[in-house]
């Protein structure tokens, strides 16, 4: 084990590759977040108590 380089972590990885892609990922994070929210709303519509 030793002499090996220590890996990058998955955060790391992920941050490095967010600014290398700029516009396409915050694109993504975007669309991401716009349906989960959309999902939330929608599962919460759905439970919602008729009065």
């Amino acid at each position: 084990m030793t002499g090996s380089p220590p890996q990058d972590s998955f955060v790391k990885l992920a941050m490095k590759n967010m600014v290398r892609k700029g516009r396409t990922s915050l694109l993504h994070m975007a669309l991401t977040t716009t349906g989960l929210v959309a999902v939330l709303l929608l599962l919460a519509s759905l439970d919602r108590p008729s009065l």
